[in-house]
């Protein structure tokens, strides 16, 4: 939702930074010089109180904020950020926490209205180039079979709108809002996963 100051819009499952340049090898391809990590079993489980430490640790990492784009005012602010999983937590959103390999690595969620359900991630930043975003959003769309679903990314964040795109959602429009996570107005690409 433009302008709510706590939203979390889709995030980077994989750096931008990281995408690969012309002229150099790319870590996928093979013999790219690094090590090709070995397949990630990823699945969703209800937030526990517990996870809600991560969340704000993986929130105040400034390069995730950067990618992200659209975040909290101030991801120093803990009151804030526990108010916020305070009333989201029991609303008819559905809250996920990402595991890897049984470990929590982020959250995945639909929120929202009903003719206004919009998706989000947060993945930890040490996970990204994995695919655990992509596989993460498989699992939520297994999870809330209602459609249509609304999403929102940066305009720059590839790795998000690629993860996406490989779900199903379709460009649908641009906007340009505040992203507190950059302290400068952003552009914003709008997409939909239709009925």
């Amino acid at each position: 939702m433009p302008g709510d100051p706590m939203r979390t819009e889709p995030v980077a499952g994989e750096p931008v930074a990281g995408e690969p340049v012309a002229g150099e090898p790319s870590a996928r391809q093979p013999g790219a010089g690094k090590p090709v990590a070995a397949p990630v079993a990823v699945s969703l489980r209800p937030v526990l109180p517990a996870d809600l430490d991560l969340f704000f640790y993986l929130m105040r990492d400034p390069q995730a904020r950067r990618v992200a784009a659209f975040t909290a005012p101030d991801p120093d602010d803990r009151a804030a950020f526990d108010a916020h999983w305070a009333r989201v937590l029991p609303s008819e959103g559905v809250h996920r926490t990402v595991l890897a390999d049984g470990v929590p690595v982020g959250h995945a969620a639909v929120y929202g209205p009903p003719d206004d359900r919009q998706v989000t991630y947060w993945i930890d930043r040490a996970h990204w180039g994995r695919g655990l975003a992509t596989a993460a959003l498989r699992a939520l769309l297994d999870l809330v079979p209602e459609r249509p679903l609304h999403a929102r990314a940066a305009a720059d964040n590839a790795a998000s709108l690629r993860a996406l795109r490989t779900c199903g959602f379709t460009v649908v429009g641009h906007d340009r809002d505040w992203a507190h996570g950059r302290g400068e107005e952003t552009d914003e690409v709008v997409l939909v996963l239709p009925a």
